[in-house]
Protein backbone atom coordinates (compact mmCIF):
# COMPACT_ATOMS: atom_id res chain seq x y z
CA UNK A 1 0.00 0.00 0.00
CA UNK A 2 1.60 3.38 -1.35
CA UNK A 3 0.97 6.21 1.02
CA UNK A 4 1.64 9.95 -0.21
CA UNK A 5 4.17 11.68 2.13
CA UNK A 6 6.75 10.67 4.55
CA UNK A 7 3.92 9.81 7.58
CA UNK A 8 5.10 12.36 9.36
CA UNK A 9 2.71 14.98 9.60
CA UNK A 10 0.36 15.11 12.60
CA UNK A 11 -3.58 14.84 12.46
CA UNK A 12 -6.52 14.68 15.04
CA UNK A 13 -9.53 12.58 14.78
CA UNK A 14 -12.65 12.28 16.55
CA UNK A 15 -15.01 9.44 16.69
CA UNK A 16 -18.60 10.92 16.01
CA UNK A 17 -20.20 9.90 18.79
CA UNK A 18 -17.41 11.87 21.20
CA UNK A 19 -18.97 14.43 18.46
CA UNK A 20 -22.47 14.15 19.38
CA UNK A 21 -21.85 13.97 23.16
CA UNK A 22 -19.63 17.37 22.97
CA UNK A 23 -22.04 18.93 21.40
CA UNK A 24 -24.78 17.97 23.89
CA UNK A 25 -22.88 18.38 26.69
CA UNK A 26 -22.27 22.30 25.62
CA UNK A 27 -26.09 22.71 25.12
CA UNK A 28 -27.02 21.68 28.08
CA UNK A 29 -24.57 24.08 30.23
CA UNK A 30 -26.36 26.55 32.05
CA UNK A 31 -25.92 29.93 30.64
CA UNK A 32 -24.04 31.60 33.54
CA UNK A 33 -21.69 28.89 33.23
CA UNK A 34 -21.18 28.97 29.26
CA UNK A 35 -21.08 32.84 30.04
CA UNK A 36 -18.27 32.58 31.94
CA UNK A 37 -16.27 30.61 29.38
CA UNK A 38 -17.13 33.24 26.27
CA UNK A 39 -17.31 35.81 25.16
CA UNK A 40 -19.89 38.04 22.51
CA UNK A 41 -17.89 37.46 19.25
CA UNK A 42 -15.45 34.45 20.81
CA UNK A 43 -17.86 31.83 21.65
CA UNK A 44 -16.73 29.33 19.23
CA UNK A 45 -15.41 26.03 21.29
CA UNK A 46 -13.46 23.60 19.66
CA UNK A 47 -14.28 19.91 19.81
CA UNK A 48 -11.49 17.16 19.22
CA UNK A 49 -9.21 15.04 21.42
CA UNK A 50 -6.38 17.12 22.11
CA UNK A 51 -4.06 14.42 20.45
CA UNK A 52 -2.82 13.84 17.36
CA UNK A 53 -0.63 10.81 15.33
CA UNK A 54 1.16 11.01 12.69
CA UNK A 55 0.37 9.69 9.47
CA UNK A 56 2.54 6.54 9.92
CA UNK A 57 1.02 5.75 12.91
CA UNK A 58 -2.40 5.83 11.69
CA UNK A 59 -1.70 3.77 8.68
CA UNK A 60 -0.28 1.59 10.81
CA UNK A 61 -3.33 1.50 13.15
CA UNK A 62 -5.97 0.67 10.35
CA UNK A 63 -3.75 -2.15 8.94
CA UNK A 64 -3.42 -3.79 12.44
CA UNK A 65 -7.74 -2.87 13.08
CA UNK A 66 -8.72 -4.34 9.52
CA UNK A 67 -5.67 -6.71 9.72
CA UNK A 68 -4.25 -5.86 6.54
CA UNK A 69 -0.69 -7.67 6.43
CA UNK A 70 0.98 -6.06 3.17
CA UNK A 71 3.68 -3.65 3.26
CA UNK A 72 2.95 0.21 4.02
CA UNK A 73 5.43 2.38 1.61
CA UNK A 74 5.74 5.82 1.83
CA UNK A 75 6.11 8.01 -1.00
CA UNK A 76 8.09 11.16 -0.12
CA UNK A 77 7.97 12.32 -3.56
CA UNK A 78 4.47 13.22 -2.97
CA UNK A 79 3.42 15.93 -0.74
CA UNK A 80 2.85 15.89 2.85
CA UNK A 81 0.28 18.54 3.42
CA UNK A 82 0.07 20.70 6.18
CA UNK A 83 2.87 19.57 9.03
CA UNK A 84 -0.10 19.49 11.94
CA UNK A 85 -3.96 19.75 12.72
CA UNK A 86 -4.74 19.78 16.36
CA UNK A 87 -7.17 21.43 17.68
CA UNK A 88 -6.92 23.92 21.29
CA UNK A 89 -9.37 21.98 23.33
CA UNK A 90 -8.59 23.71 26.37
CA UNK A 91 -12.15 25.70 26.64
CA UNK A 92 -14.05 22.77 25.95
CA UNK A 93 -11.55 20.90 28.93
CA UNK A 94 -12.87 23.46 31.41
CA UNK A 95 -16.33 23.45 30.21
CA UNK A 96 -16.32 19.74 31.95
CA UNK A 97 -16.09 17.56 28.64
CA UNK A 98 -13.13 15.14 27.18
CA UNK A 99 -13.41 12.75 24.24
CA UNK A 100 -13.56 9.06 25.46
CA UNK A 101 -13.06 7.16 22.43
CA UNK A 102 -9.17 6.71 21.29
CA UNK A 103 -8.19 6.58 17.63
CA UNK A 104 -8.01 2.52 17.80
CA UNK A 105 -11.56 2.11 19.06
CA UNK A 106 -12.98 4.56 16.89
CA UNK A 107 -11.71 2.71 14.03
CA UNK A 108 -12.58 -0.73 15.35
CA UNK A 109 -15.76 0.71 15.74
CA UNK A 110 -16.19 1.76 12.49
CA UNK A 111 -14.42 -0.81 10.39
CA UNK A 112 -17.06 -3.09 12.17
CA UNK A 113 -20.10 -1.10 11.03
CA UNK A 114 -18.86 -1.20 7.29
CA UNK A 115 -18.15 -5.35 7.76
CA UNK A 116 -21.59 -5.62 9.08
CA UNK A 117 -22.59 -3.52 6.29
CA UNK A 118 -21.35 -5.12 3.41
CA UNK A 119 -21.59 -8.64 4.44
Amino acid sequence: MTIWGTGRPRREFLHVDDMAAACVHVMELAPEVYRAHTQPLLSHINVGTGQDVTIRELAETIARVTGFGGELVFDPSKPDGTPRKLLDVSRLKALGWEASIGLEEGLRDAYGWYREQVG
